[in-house]
């Protein structure tokens, strides 16, 4: 039987879910998860392997309409996700209007992979909104499959996995067959404590904060990870540190918990706060952190 292998690009607006279908569809949690938009910022990858198939998932940002530069480079890796797809998984809900972003729907009517729509999260929904949903994608893609699904359930993943198995092309494996991310153990460190920021802290303070592990080494027994949290303002970094330290305590404490399931070893991190005004406008500051290419 001929090997095959392909990139199943993940795209859709924020919050429909595609973190958290690429992580159930993975078996991992690559993708950090949480109920703001704009959580997930880079292209983050996730490998399934079989005996005769590999599958490169990729969760990428939500489609927006940029207000700074970093969002431009968010929606960057949306654009070139949807270039470089073997198979594109687009991902809507029971919720958001179905036209949202018309514009990047349009663009899927004439890619030349093949696309899948995922409708995630029928089980807050009615079966009849459900068969309306469906009709509705295949009158607008035509050529797609259309999938029902909830990805916080897991219900119905196996009629996604197949069908993406089914349209794969013909290729040997892109990675080893144990490997099941593209990214290394520093970033999933940075993005744990970014998923804490998002969790604990309100209106623009999530969509302000970047994560840098300025150390990271592994001992005997444990990792020690140094972090800094940067801000856009020094009202911000009072309110990331909080009266006596308890705000940034909180953080790092919860950060080092889902560290050591992660990583599956004893850590000890330390997280600092430090003011840089122009991290999300400089072309300097986001290729340092990942997001120009």
């Amino acid at each position: 039987m001929a090997h095959k292998a392909g990139f199943v690009n993940i795209i859709g607006n924020p919050n429909v879910g595609k973190s958290t279908l690429m992580n159930a569809l993975v078996g991992e949690k690559l993708s950090i998860v949480t109920a703001k938009a704009q959580t997930t910022r880079h292209r983050i990858m996730g490998i399934v392997s079989g005996e005769d198939f590999q599958i490169v998932y990729s969760d990428t940002p939500g489609i927006l309409k940029p207000s700074y530069r970093l969002q431009q480079s968010m929606l960057n890796f949306v654009d070139t996700a949807i270039g470089d797809a073997d198979i594109i998984l687009y991902v809507t809900d029971t919720v958001e209007k179905a036209d949202k972003n018309d514009a990047y729907v349009e663009k899927l009517s004439r890619v030349d992979c093949p696309v899948i729509v995922v409708v995630n999260k029928i089980d807050i929904s009615s079966q009849d909104k459900v068969v309306e949903l469906m009709q509705w994608w295949k009158e607008r893609l035509p050529k797609a499959e259309i999938i029902p699904a909830s990805a916080q359930e897991h219900f119905n993943l196996e009629s996604i996995l197949d069908a993406v198995k089914a349209k794969l092309p013909e290729a040997p494996a892109w990675f080893d067959k144990d490997q099941f991310t593209d990214k290394n153990l520093r970033f999933f460190a940075s993005e744990i404590i970014r998923e804490k920021i998002f969790l604990n802290y309100s209106e623009e303070i999530p969509y302000c904060t970047q994560v840098e592990i300025e150390s990271f080494h592994e001992g005997e027994d444990r990792y020690e990870i140094s972090a800094v949290i940067y801000v856009t303002r020094d009202s911000q970094k009072g309110i990331i540190i909080g009266k006596q330290g308890a705000a940034l305590k909180r953080v790092g404490t919860q950060a080092r918990i889902d560290m050591e399931d992660f990583f599956q070893k004893k850590v000890f991190l330390s997280t600092y706060v430090k003011v840089d005004p122009d991290w999300r406008e400089s072309r300097k500051e986001l290729r340092k952190f990942g997001y120009e290419f």
